[in-house]
């Protein structure tokens, strides 16, 4: 099967808005790129009901699965806040990892759910 992971930040105090609009963010953005990349991995996904798991870590996680999710040619999508609300501007609050096969994502399952 196919999914796709998004991993928000655990360690700032964000609300539950700020953490669904920063989910959303990342989930767009990587569908974005993989669209272009990979319309039939992208028909795959929508047609068995886009499944997306949402994970938490902290910063030093979420940076240690970008740069395993760029060394595995994984699509990723890092999210930095526009700093307009709750946050600095630049903070990195969410990664979107995929979509893709759930046996290559499957180093993220060692995450808790959001």
């Amino acid at each position: 099967m196919v999914k796709q992971v998004i991993i928000v930040r655990n360690d700032l105090k964000m609300g539950k808005g700020k953490i669904a609009a920063q989910a959303c963010h990342a989930s767009l953005g990587v569908y974005k790129k993989v669209k272009k990349q990979d319309k039939k991995l992208i028909g795959v996904w929508e047609t068995f009901g886009e499944k997306k798991v949402v994970l938490s870590a902290n910063l030093e996680e979420l940076m240690e699965f970008k740069k395993w999710a760029d060394g595995a040619k994984i699509p990723s999508y890092m999210v930095k806040d526009a700093g307009h609300t709750q946050l600095k501007p630049g903070t990195i609050t969410a990664l979107g990892i995929g979509p893709d096969s759930d046996e290559k994502l499957e180093p993220t399952e060692r995450l808790k759910l959001l």
